[in-house]
């Protein structure tokens, strides 16, 4: 039998009969990348200072709207606008081609718009199945690169890259060089994760089920661009099955692991709160180490994530706290969002009595997943 990308990774042999098959037959267009993510925040110059400490450059600024950005050239990762209130609003996808965009909008009857970006686009605006805003853009210039944090050279056993040459890594911010991927929570999980299929032609790395109920379908898939022979991330948006609609984290690749650990440092120095880490994933296989900013919001360092190209075929495995890490300290309640608040009970309950996908059965199984 021939071996897949899955087997031995904590994941089964694939689907079964009859199961998700992972992709769209006929999808409307394939999206090539992430390409920025959009919050509100009422405090722009506390949200700039953290920006800084995590890694990120600065775009562009102004009064009401700020611009990070990577080292790679390209799209900004992320603006943030100013608002009332701290909340995420939605993901921007790039297209592949321009004309994407109008073959987009003819599909789903909305308009290709002027999309307010550094150096403009154009842009298609939808609305996914759990009600976040998402846009499909296509830059009209792209941002130059800026000077990278090199990784450290490494001895390995007899090949010895370093001689007379001490390693130390500055203690600095860990340089941010592109958006990886963005996790969201949805009570719709089988109707998003169809409509991001279907629509923007993307294709799942991995499904998740819940222990013993894998006849009930997959509650967590990891998803990648569809860019053919061409390997892509693996995953650009994750989604789980929940009680609420919502942001759960984003990641940005950084050097190496070197750059990870010493901007951990920098970041625990000025007092921000580490959520997880550092430790390597099974899913997508990256080293990785997990952050709040001030506004509560998650954000990941991670880099030696795994590249798949079109033709690997989805691994179906359990749903398990002990399924998110090979090394690592435990998963903490704070990365599980298992501590009990107020908003997390109005969760529970709006969504218990809601045309949705949870159901009580379905809840007790994602509790037992969470302390597995």
């Amino acid at each position: 039998m021939s071996q897949t990308a899955h087997q031995g990774l904590h994941s089964e042999r694939g689907a079964l009969r009859g199961e998700h098959p992972g992709r769209s037959r006929n999808p409307v267009i394939k999206v090539a990348d992430l390409a920025w993510l959009e919050f509100e925040k009422p405090d722009l110059d506390r949200a700039e200072i953290f920006a800084r400490d995590f890694g990120f450059g600065v775009a562009a600024r102004t009064e009401q709207e700020l611009w990070l950005r990577g080292t790679f050239a390209g799209s900004p990762c992320t603006v943030i606008r100013r608002g009332r209130t701290s909340r995420f609003v939605g993901p921007a996808f790039r297209a592949a081609e321009r004309a994407d965009l109008d073959r987009l909008a003819r599909a789903t009857g909305t308009a290709v718009r002027d999309a307010d970006v550094p150096g403009g686009g154009r842009a298609v605006g939808l609305l996914d199945p759990s009600g976040f805003p998402v846009r499909v853009v296509h830059c009209g210039e792209e941002l130059p690169a800026l000077p990278e944090q090199q990784p450290l050279p490494f001895n390995s056993g007899t090949r010895h890259r370093r001689t007379n040459a001490p390693q130390r890594p500055p203690r600095e911010p860990s340089r941010i060089q592109r958006l990886g991927h963005v996790v969201l929570e949805t009570r719709v999980f089988a109707r998003a994760l169809d409509w991001y299929l279907d629509t923007l032609g993307m294709i799942v790395s991995d499904f998740l089920f819940l222990d013993g109920r894998r006849d009930r379908g997959p509650t967590m898939a990891f998803v990648r661009c569809d860019r053919g022979s061409v390997p892509a991330d693996h995953h650009t948006l994750a989604m789980h099955l929940g009680p609420g609609n919502g942001y759960v984290h984003s990641a940005y690749q950084v050097t190496d692991l070197d750059s990870i650990a010493a901007g951990g440092e920098y970041l625990k120095e000025r007092g921000y709160k580490r959520s997880w880490g550092i430790g390597r994933h099974i899913q997508g296989s990256q080293l990785f180490d997990y952050w709040r900013d001030p506004d509560h919001f998650m954000l990941e360092h991670f880099t030696d994530g795994d590249l798949f190209s079109s033709d690997v075929e989805p691994g179906w495995a359990p749903m398990s706290t002990s399924g998110l890490a090979q090394w690592g300290p435990p998963a903490t309640r704070d990365f599980l969002g298992a501590s009990p608040s107020p908003r997390r009970v109005r969760e529970v309950v709006q969504a218990l009595r809601g045309d949705n996908e949870l159901d009580p059965a379905r809840l007790l199984g994602l509790l037992k997943a969470a302390n597995s």
